[in-house]
């Protein structure tokens, strides 16, 4: 296992409708053997939606990972320099932190944690979950693809024809994309056909 023994950070941000697959996909990264430290920006640390409760989301990630949850940008600021990830995964990515990344805003624990990680030269991986990811956000993700030890869980169209524009990440290339990242390659292929 290519992750046994690896340090890996696991950061959620708040596409809520993917929280339970993210989880799954955490229970299945644990269930490989490497340390796993969750990191969580301000929306979803702190909102409670039709799909989980703030609270809930951190007893499960802390309940699987056995590790408290990063919350703020001060505990994620010593990220870098204690080198406390071999790979760091953001999953869900949303819109709003695919730009701040691309620009380089620092704004939350989640920008933080990527900012200190990369500095490094240490590798992140980006799952992404966007309503807008083929429309005003396909700038950020074309710069992000093009960014220096920046690697993407491959993504697809999860519903073409209702949301056209919207794009989010395939589960079970969550384990291969960090296993490629730590190698600092890009999973292949990126753009998947989701089966109907």
């Amino acid at each position: 296992m290519k992750l046994s023994g690896k340090r890996i950070g696991f950061a959620m941000t708040g596409s809520f409708c993917m929280f339970k697959t993210a989880l799954a996909c955490l229970d299945e990264i644990v269930a490989q053997g490497p340390e796993v430290t969750s990191i969580l920006s301000p929306a979803a640390d702190t909102l409670d939606t039709r799909f989980m409760t703030a609270d809930a989301l951190k007893a499960s990630l802390e309940a699987i990972t056995q590790r408290p949850v990063i919350r703020s940008i001060e505990a994620a600021e010593p990220i870098g320099p204690k080198r406390m990830f071999d790979v760091l995964i953001v999953l869900p990515a949303t819109g709003n932190t695919l730009a701040k990344i691309n620009q380089g805003i620092t704004d939350t624990a989640v920008t933080m944690a990527v900012k200190s990680h990369t500095r490094n030269s240490r590798p992140v991986v980006l799952g992404v979950s966007s309503n807008d990811a083929l429309g005003n956000n396909a700038k950020n993700i074309g710069a992000l693809l093009n960014m220096k030890n920046i690697f993407f869980v491959p993504f697809f169209q999860d519903d073409p024809e209702h949301k056209p524009r919207s794009m989010i990440f395939k589960r079970e290339h969550v384990i291969p994309a960090l296993e490629m990242a730590l190698e600092h390659q890009q999973v292949q292929p990126l753009l998947c056909i989701q089966d109907r």
